[in-house]
């Protein structure tokens, strides 16, 4: 079944031991992928571990965290049309889930309200998870790929809405299984700060006037009211002048198939603000 059409891309940071889980569940991958990991500047000897345990896999190593830009700089390395992303706490499965349970995201991208031509294998999206997601290489790249001001957290949205600008089309593929078990090093708190944040700016880079103010009134009464999110606040509003300067308001036909998403935003159980 070797198939290699398709490279793996992994970001990681201080996460060594559910990094080589993962390395381990790839390698068995009867697809047999070509993997490409970037260390995103791990203090704790993840990059030796995966040089020692898992030889096989193409490791970058920058130096410092780049956050999702890691990504980016594992794609100038794919030689491959397609590239898989996941997270070094999630990989592909090569068949069906038989213990798992659907994240609650799973029922939104399954019911995505986006209309989309027919030829489509599933339902159209918005946007993605950079964890759990398939793209053309050649599209990535055409639409710059993650942006390096955002580093993490929702950083999917503005590249998804570049990827439909340029044409391209998303879409839920249910035969795709991607495990995910959400490892515990990580700042929750820190987290929804930069996803609230990353939200402002898409918002403003890229969608119009009403829909952006609409958007930022809702987030404002609808977030935590605590220190958090008002340093996220602070810090999208900091970055006002470099927002203007790189805004570029969505084609109609993309920015309505937002507006189709914004009931589905709003009633989220998935994507709270959480932490």
């Amino acid at each position: 079944m070797t198939d290699r059409r398709t490279t793996v891309v992994v970001i990681t940071h201080n996460r060594r031991r559910e990094l080589l889980h993962t390395l381990d569940r790839l390698a068995g991958l009867p697809e047999n992928p070509p993997v490409i990991v970037t260390d995103n500047g791990s203090t704790d000897g993840t990059a030796d571990a995966v040089a020692r345990c898992h030889p096989w896999v193409r490791l970058l190593r920058p130096g410092h965290n780049l956050g999702a830009v890691g990504r980016n700089l594992a794609i100038r390395q794919v030689r491959t049309p397609n590239v898989a992303f996941c997270d070094d706490d999630s990989w592909w499965a090569p068949g069906a889930l038989t213990d798992g349970t659907d994240d609650p995201i799973v029922e939104e991208l399954r019911d995505s309200p986006v209309p989309g031509p027919g030829w489509l294998p599933g339902p159209a999206l918005g946007s993605f998870l950079a964890a759990a997601t398939v793209l053309r290489t050649d599209a990535f790249r055409a639409a710059g790929g993650f942006h390096p001001r955002l580093w993490l957290g929702g950083e999917e949205e503005l590249l998804a809405a570049d990827l439909a600008a340029g044409g391209w089309w998303l879409t839920y593929a249910d035969h795709l299984v991607v495990h995910h078990h959400p490892s515990v090093a990580r700042d929750a708190t820190l987290r929804r700060s930069h996803g609230i944040r990353n939200t402002l700016w898409f918002t403003w880079l890229r969608r119009p006037a009403g829909p952006a103010l609409r958007r930022t009134v809702d987030l404002a009464r609808t977030v935590p009211r605590d220190t958090a999110s008002l340093r996220a606040f602070a810090e999208a509003a900091a970055a006002l002048p470099w927002v203007l300067r790189e805004r570029r308001v969505l084609p109609h036909q993309v920015e309505s198939r937002l507006r189709l998403l914004e009931p589905a935003q709003r009633a989220s159980k998935a994507r709270r603000y959480t932490g």
